[in-house]
């Protein structure tokens, strides 16, 4: 199996580059060279995605069984068809990382692979679509729904759309599994999200690749939502991360209306806590059936304090300043409690 991947140097993208070349696969990966130390045993090829001559350049490395598109996240969906167009010569299939954010009901509706999805077309630029004042939709969901849409126009039964909820683990660069465990280990009364039985369903990032590169080697098409089937309470969660860190810390919990008053920010000063019904809905059934398996998030949590205690500083990302709550903040709220 020869393989592309677009991106494969950093989280998710470097674990399916690292799972694939422990397949005995052939591995071309395609980046800047900018984010990360490309992995030994890839064909490494550097270049600008959004550079027609670039693209051009690489066809000529292949062909490909398949393409694993992880770096597509900053492009308009017109970037995204200058690249099928100009790979699809060469390349077989395309598996497309994509987002549940391309549902027109998420986070509000509970979502199965069958929902419908945002309309935006495959030649649009970096200024289609908008973000509702409620925050949902996001133009970033107008945009990932057009990047689908220019891999569907050149590849059609051939294109597959992973569109995973929030994946966690070893290696993340957002920053939010890595903040909990942060603020696990400083210990405390630490402000947490009610009600505390609420399940999540965060992903690993392994389960995520392997199932990735499943899809690359099979005749399956189409969309999966990438959820952990299972998923956990918040409160397991929490106390996971003190477990892990050995952090002497207790959880508070808030009602959400009081996170509100106060004017913490969803999604982002609480990693993971947001307060629209469907945000923790997503039906993964069609993935699982189709092999996805998913490792209990104990697991992941373990596993990413241990990544992260030894040496676990990502690449920089923007992003990852958005999350967390600041000390004076959640101080404040806390003795409001």
């Amino acid at each position: 199996m020869r393989i592309l991947v677009m991106g494969g140097t950093w989280f998710l993208g470097k674990h399916i580059v690292e799972s694939a070349l422990s397949r005995g696969w052939q591995v071309t990966t395609f980046n800047r060279g900018l984010s990360g130390r490309d992995t030994a045993g890839v064909e490494a090829v550097h270049g600008d995605r959004t550079s027609r001559t670039d693209l051009e350049s690489l066809a000529g490395h292949g062909p490909w069984d398949a393409v694993i598109d992880t770096s597509s996240s900053d492009l308009a969906p017109r970037d995204v068809l200058a690249a099928t167009t100009a790979l699809r010569p060469a390349v077989r299939r395309w598996v497309h990382i994509s987002t549940v954010s391309v549902y027109e009901g998420w986070p509000h509706q509970p979502l199965t692979d069958d929902s419908a999805l945002l309309e935006c077309p495959a030649d649009a630029d970096e200024s289609y679509g908008y973000t509702g004042t409620d925050g949902s939709p996001t133009q970033y969901g107008f945009q990932k729904a057009g990047g689908e849409r220019a891999v569907a126009e050149a590849f059609g039964d051939a294109a597959v759309f992973l569109r995973p909820g929030v994946i966690l683990g070893p290696g993340e660069y957002v920053g939010r599994l890595p903040w909990w465990l942060e603020r696990a280990d400083r210990g405390g009364r630490i402000l947490a999200p009610a009600p505390a039985e609420q399940r999540i369903q965060p992903v690993d990032v392994r389960d995520v690749a392997r199932f990735a590169l499943d899809q690359a080697a099979t005749s399956e098409h189409g969309g999966f939502n990438i959820t952990h089937p299972h998923g956990i309470s918040f409160r397991a969660f929490l106390d996971a991360c003190l477990a892990e860190t050995g952090g002497a810390g207790a959880p508070v919990w808030a009602d959400p209306a009081v996170l509100v008053d106060q004017g913490v920010k969803q999604w982002t000063e609480l990693p993971l806590w947001r307060t629209h019904a469907g945000v923790w809905a997503v039906d993964s059934s069609r993935a699982v059936s189709a092999g996805l398996e998913c490792r209990p998030i104990i697991e992941t949590i373990r596993d990413t304090w241990r990544w992260w205690s030894a040496d676990g500083r990502p690449v920089d990302h923007p992003r990852r300043a958005e999350h967390g709550i600041a000390s004076d903040k959640e101080a404040k709220i806390l003795a409001s409690l």
